[in-house]
């Protein structure tokens, strides 16, 4: 993937091109999809072997687990949890404060690009969706992102009417995560369901509509310290828009909001829309380095 000489969009990219990226002097370099995908196997393949041979260093899965004896618990979990039991273990409290700790430090929805297995698959769904529209052998079908917050709320209400976590029977991640940890089981094809109809229907339907998970992890995006920065140095070429699956988020990047910004004297802006996931496509694709990751408290570091 050479960005600074092709305008790398998702149709004229390859899907493996896409793992290597290169720098202005023409060398080569892993892509941030390279790294978030490294680090996604290397957390799952460390949940599988501290079950499978017992080296007790992340045990568990993405629900809850321990790393090193620390308590780690997904904050939906712990709401559905209350709301159907009506009590929280001191566990899941400590487990769920770290947990809040860490995605305030490094960028609400980077659970989503650079922890949720799931997420690799629909990268690859989502390569499959674009070529059959490209070839007009299925339709574009895209709702209002918001509509997460509807099944957010649905999904813990019913928890709190039922007394169970009912979301926990369908939810892709803990599936995939328990199958991965544990052993394949039956509720697999839930998951190859869903890839389908992400495949054949629309883009990443589970992540930008469905999965509270996400939409949970995303309220702390606004407030957390890891964020993408834009500058100046942007043409509005919208290259960035094109390949993020999330692109409202990338609204400053216009040409429009850039000459509102350039009245104002702003040169740099974060990315603070909570539906960020940190992938870095946007970054790894910017011709004009006007994207970048920053670490918003550097200052007091």
């Amino acid at each position: 993937m050479d960005q600074y000489n092709n305008r790398e969009t998702i149709k004229a990219s390859s899907f493996l091109s896409t793992f290597i990226a290169k720098t202005k002097e023409g060398k080569n370099k892993l892509s941030y999809r390279t790294k978030r995908w490294v680090l996604i196997i290397a957390i799952h393949l460390t949940f599988f072997l501290s079950f499978a041979i017992d080296i007790q260093v992340l045990e568990g899965t993405l629900n809850g687990s321990r790393f090193l004896g620390f308590h780690l618990i997904d904050p939906f979990i712990t709401m559905e949890t209350f709301l159907a039991t009506y009590e929280l273990h001191i566990n899941m409290i400590i487990g769920t404060i770290t947990i809040l700790v860490v995605y305030l430090l490094v960028g609400g929805r980077s659970y989503c690009a650079w922890v949720c297995p799931y997420g690799l698959l629909s990268e690859i769904g989502e390569k499959v969706n674009n070529y059959l529209v490209s070839k007009k052998i299925i339709k574009k079908h895209e709702f209002d992102h918001r509509v997460r917050y509807a099944f957010w709320a649905i999904f813990l209400t019913l928890a709190f009417t039922s007394g169970y976590i009912i979301f926990e029977t369908f939810n892709v991640v803990g599936i995939m995560s328990r199958a991965i940890a544990y052993g394949w089981s039956v509720s697999l094809m839930w998951v190859v369901a869903v890839l389908s109809i992400e495949i054949f229907y629309s883009r990443r339907a589970w992540c930008r509509y469905i999965c509270p998970i996400g939409t949970s992890y995303g309220l702390l995006g606004p407030i957390s310290a890891t964020r993408v920065e834009w500058n100046d140095n942007c043409d509005h070429c919208m290259v960035c828009h094109d390949v993020c699956f999330e692109n409202q988020v990338l609204d400053l990047t216009k040409a429009k909001h850039a000459a509102g910004n350039k009245e104002k004297g702003i040169t740099e802006k974060f990315v603070t829309g909570a539906d960020c996931t940190l992938c870095g496509r946007c970054i790894d694709i910017c011709h004009e380095d006007a994207l970048n990751f920053e670490f918003r408290l550097k200052s007091l570091v």
